[in-house]
């Protein structure tokens, strides 16, 4: 895992700024806690933060290799679950390794096969080379978008890092969020390649960004694909179970203690279960950990997003599959902790409002670090195999707009309705989405002789891929590496990815349920209970006494006339404060949710706000 930082500029001296590359390093001290290193070239200065998962003491960088015309050296974040397989290739290559660690077999491939080196990867990585034969920076990012990597064009060269705070640490760097970066912020969507940071943008997933004197240049190695499946039933259930089994094998090497993330829904059970199975062999019982709300399973009260509670199916697969659970349990006064809201917002960079789901994962995690350093989670199986609820809603199916904002509506997106009247016009966010649903199925993949219904849901199927999944992929990796923890999700294996994309719809709900392919596909690992369950996203606490700490932070911000409150509708978060507690409603929660959050976001970075 780890966090890279680092500076190219042409005109060379950067061995007399360490002090700033330290200082660069240092926001993502949490990212690596292991270790630290930094490496500076005539041209190029990099910077790494480690947590160790393989070959602990081999696997220190920035890693150098040393040619007849030119060092080349690295600065690598994520997993290579290939890496044993490229290395003995490398080998026959004529290739020596001094140590077992992914990060040399990612160099060495680099000086074999050059920026091909992506496309021969199965993984999450962001990485950067610096090559000074060529006096040529490369920035590489796994095809999925699992690890971040931002960059900052400057007037002599650019800045990068794995997250904005990284670059932002830079005096180069100015801390400007304008228009853009504020529709970003608030129209619940992903906008490939955008930073909410004016000047600053995203190596794209998939994609390699080089620069050299001549300037910035990408290609992409990788995307989605139509292609045709002729597959029936039976052999793609085959091949999904076949696939999925390669996956969490890989995903479970590990030099470090490893864990699941279970929720109780198919797709964490899925991974729990498979992973019991595949440590079974080797007499090992599988860690799992769920989150849970103080009161939630004797007080749930089903909602348009929830039916059920999770712990009854949490408990089940973990009886299951004896696996040794833990539940982490919270009540409504840790959720609310002010430290706990800044600690996520930090961790995000941005504010989006999510409140407790954005607060307990960060528990979550933070607690699973006490135990384990690795965990395995269930992310995006919904946006793969189908599983939202508003796959199935004709009205979501026939929206002219993004299906989970036709679906889940003001009410759970919270859009413009929180935003200042006058802001939310200047920034006009239904036609800001407008054009970015229309930019996103220009791009859309077509199959020759495929009936509109199957278009459509080719369609739903690749707008999340391409744009919701990347929000919560985004959201993963920035709450686990707060805390040190590395998530890995076996569902964005991309042979995973690009085999189900192209099923027929037909196939992937073939008994006319969610994710009936994946069901059918893993049903033998799971109890009955679990198979069955109705989709239930990730958990939300229904306590009222939240909602109460809430609207007291809320009103001290607006009795002090906190700079927040000119960004959002003072007016009706001013009646939202004094209503009652038992009585706020999801959409004035995320009001309330989202003007903590401004407020935290505005006194760590203090930015210029530019519309």
């Amino acid at each position: 895992m780890c966090g890279i930082c680092g500076w190219v500029d042409f005109r060379g001296h950067l061995d007399q700024q360490r002090e700033t590359l330290d200082a660069m390093c240092e926001t993502m001290a949490c990212r690596g806690p292991d270790a630290g290193g930094t490496s500076f070239h005539r041209n190029a200065a990099l910077a790494h933060r480690r947590l160790a998962i393989i070959d602990l003491p081999g696997g220190n960088q920035p890693m150098t290799t040393e040619t007849p015309d030119g060092k080349v050296s690295l600065v690598y974040s994520g997993e290579a679950y290939n890496f044993t397989e490229l290395r003995s290739e490398l080998r026959t290559r004529g290739h020596r390794f001094d140590t077992d660690s992914d990060t040399e077999v990612v160099l060495n491939g680099y000086l074999e096969w050059g920026e091909g080196i992506a496309e021969r990867l199965n993984g999450m990585y962001a990485f950067a080379i610096w090559d000074a034969r060529s006096d040529k920076l490369v920035l590489v990012r796994d095809r999925m978008g699992i690890k971040p990597l931002y960059y900052y064009p400057t007037e002599h060269g650019v800045l990068f890092g794995s997250e904005p705070k990284a670059i932002l640490a830079n005096p180069l760097a100015e801390k400007v969020v304008g228009a853009d970066g504020l529709r970003e912020m608030f129209a619940m969507t992903k906008k490939p390649g955008h930073a909410v940071w004016s000047g600053m943008a995203e190596v794209e997933p998939g994609t390699v960004l080089t620069v050299d004197r001549d300037g910035t240049h990408q290609h992409t190695y990788w995307k989605l694909e139509a292609r045709e499946h002729t597959a029936d039933a039976a052999e793609t259930s085959d091949r999904v179970r076949e696939l999925l089994d390669d996956i969490v094998a890989r995903q479970l090497i590990s030099d470090v203690p490893r864990c699941v993330l279970l929720s109780g829904g198919l797709d964490s059970s899925v991974i729990t279960a498979l992973a019991a199975k595949q440590l079974e062999s080797s007499g090992e019982r599988v860690r799992s950990f769920a989150v849970d709300f103080l009161g939630q399973t004797e007080n749930f009260v089903a909602d348009s997003l929830r039916d059920t509670p999770d712990g009854p199916y949490v408990h089940d697969v973990a009886q299951h599959v004896s696996s040794q659970h833990r539940d982490i349990v919270l009540d409504p006064r840790t959720l609310a902790d002010p430290a706990v809201r800044r600690a996520a917002v930090a961790a995000r960079d941005i504010p989006l409002g999510l409140g407790d789901m954005d607060n307990s994962l960060y528990l979550l995690f933070k607690s699973i670090r006490e135990h384990s350093t690795v965990a395995l989670s269930g992310e995006s199986a919904d946006e793969i195999f189908g599983g939202y609820k508003w796959f199935f809603d004709q009205r979501a199916r026939e929206a002219d707009t993004f299906p989970w904002l036709a679906a889940l509506g003001e009410e759970h997106t919270g859009g413009e309705s929180v935003l200042d009247p006058a802001l939310a016009k200047s920034l006009d966010l239904p036609g800001y989405v407008d054009a970015e649903y229309r930019n996103a199925v220009r791009d859309l993949p077509e199959l020759a002789g495929e009936s509109s219904f199957e278009r459509k849901m080719r369609e739903m199927n690749y707008l999340h891929l391409t744009r919701f999944v990347r929000m919560l992929l985004d959201r993963k990796d920035r709450m686990s590496m707060a805390v040190g923890l590395e998530v890995r999700v076996p569902f964005c294996d991309h042979r995973l990815v690009e085999y189900v994309f192209n099923a027929p719809w037909s196939l992937k709900t073939h008994d006319g349920r969610e994710k009936s392919l994946l069901r059918r596909a893993t049903s033998d690992v799971l109890p009955r209970s679990v198979s069955e369950r109705v989709k239930s996203p990730y958990p939300s606490t229904q306590d009222p006494n939240y909602a109460a700490e809430l609207q007291r932070q809320s009103k001290e911000l607006l009795t002090a006339n906190d700079p927040a409150v000119d960004l959002l509708n003072g007016e009706w978060l001013r009646r939202i404060v004094d209503h009652p507690a038992e009585q706020v409603d999801t959409n004035m929660r995320n009001a309330l949710e989202r003007l903590l959050d401004v407020s935290i976001w505005m006194q760590q970075h203090n930015p210029a706000i530019k519309v």
